[in-house]
């Protein structure tokens, strides 16, 4: 288990954190960097995730093979994702072998982007645009979300879209890298078996010339209004509904009770929305999630099943958030208690999470809070909490997106 929390900023203002853990047989690295879709300007939207795929293909002294066979050679279990709010770059390897992961990432984090690379790698993002275009979620939820947030970059899609991506040119990628990846805006996370001093001391020699950042992120709010997209594709013959709507931020304490309010409405089992309609035949799937951000959250539901039946899946899920606040009670928070419980326990033994758990923290909040602390905090959740959360954010009061055959427009 974790021995504690260690924090150091360099004097350019990049942060390391760490919760080490003596007893453990591995170690992990996280670099997190504070720039995600919604700190695109429009015209470069999936700008973020390109290039997080253009950090592998190798700096000025190491090709991509360099970078795949580095990581392969000390064994180390790596990869990276982006985000709306954020781009991580992380490894796990077995504990002697970190200053090895922490060297060659921090290395990485500094790429050539040539445009040779670039052009390649231009059609592999087109290719995993064309990928997520044919899965019904994430067409449903990328267009729900640029109807419901307009005009804002938080409706930005994370990949971009063909357009923008074959408009992109290295140029700009490379003055958006200048802008965004500086000491500032950047965590390093440590987990596991680690010389928290010596860490420093090795981050330091090499990250400390990084210079601070050019533009803070603009954290200007969406105004979504109540509204309705009704999507027909041939390319599907069953039905989607999704309910996206506001919820807390990262910032808002509620968070915790919001938290349990999405597992009780919408977990893939043993939920309201799983006896409502999955189990009474009236959807294949359905669950509800909460997501909360950097100044904003999301409450979203979704389902699917015969498209002829979307309008009685809508209504079931309307009538089962209106339900929710009166049928609370302490058993369903005491169910769902024990598994974060349970989760928490798993994930307090693994090295891998409490980097990203720490990681992600820090880069959205700036602070630290241990796993128990976030327990305690699970655990004094009333039910009284919940429907205040319910009263803010009804649930039903914002983006509704359907997707059918045209059969069933």
């Amino acid at each position: 288990m974790p021995n504690g929390f260690e924090q150091h900023t360099l004097t350019n203002g990049l942060t390391i954190i760490a919760e080490p853990d003596g007893a453990a047989h591995s170690a992990a690295v996280g670099f997190f960097v504070k720039t995600g879709a919604r700190d695109e300007p429009t015209p470069l939207m999936g700008v973020s995730h390109f290039l997080e795929h253009m950090m592998f293909k190798g700096t000025d002294s190491m090709s991509a093979a360099d970078i795949n066979s580095i990581y392969d050679d000390m064994g180390a279990r790596n990869n990276a994702y982006t985000s709306h709010e954020m781009t991580c770059f992380y490894a796990s390897v077995v504990a002697d072998r970190l200053p090895e992961a922490i060297d060659h990432t921090a290395k990485m984090m500094r790429p050539a982007l040539r445009e040779s690379d670039f052009d390649t790698e231009r059609g592999v993002i087109l290719e995993e645009i064309a990928m997520y275009a044919d899965n019904p979620f994430w067409v449903l939820y990328e267009s729900a979300c640029e109807r419901h947030h307009g005009s804002n970059p938080l409706g930005h899609r994370v990949l971009g879209t063909p357009a923008t991506i074959q408009s992109l040119t290295r140029d700009s990628m490379a003055a958006y890298f200048d802008a965004n990846y500086a000491a500032d805006t950047s965590v390093v996370a440590l987990a596991g078996r680690v010389d928290f001093d010596e860490a420093c001391k090795q981050i330091e020699s090499l990250c400390g010339s990084w210079p601070k950042s050019k533009t803070p992120r603009n954290r200007q709010q969406s105004t979504p209004q109540p509204s309705r997209l009704d999507i027909v594709d041939d390319r599907f013959d069953r039905g989607y509904l999704l309910m996206l709507d506001r919820a807390p931020s990262a910032q808002d304490d509620t968070r915790y009770a919001a938290n349990l309010l999405a597992q009780i409405f919408g977990a893939q089992d043993n939920s309201r929305l799983h006896w409502a309609l999955i189990e009474q035949g009236l959807a294949e799937e359905a669950q509800a999630a909460f997501d909360p951000g950097d100044g904003t959250g999301e409450f979203f539901a979704y389902a699917s099943g015969d498209a002829g039946q979307l309008a009685d899946i809508e209504q079931s899920i309307r009538n089962e958030a209106i339900r929710l606040a009166d049928s609370l009670r302490e058993d369903d928070l005491e169910r769902v208690r024990s598994r974060f419980a349970t989760a928490f326990t798993v994930s307090a033994e693994r090295p891998a999470d409490g980097m990203q758990r720490i990681g992600r923290r820090w880069t959205t909040l700036g602070e630290y809070r241990s796993l128990s602390e976030e327990l305690e905090r699970i655990r004094a959740v009333t039910v009284s909490d919940i429907r205040g959360v319910l009263e803010r954010f009804p649930l039903t009061s914002g983006t509704i997106a359907t997707l059918r055959p045209p059969a069933e427009a």
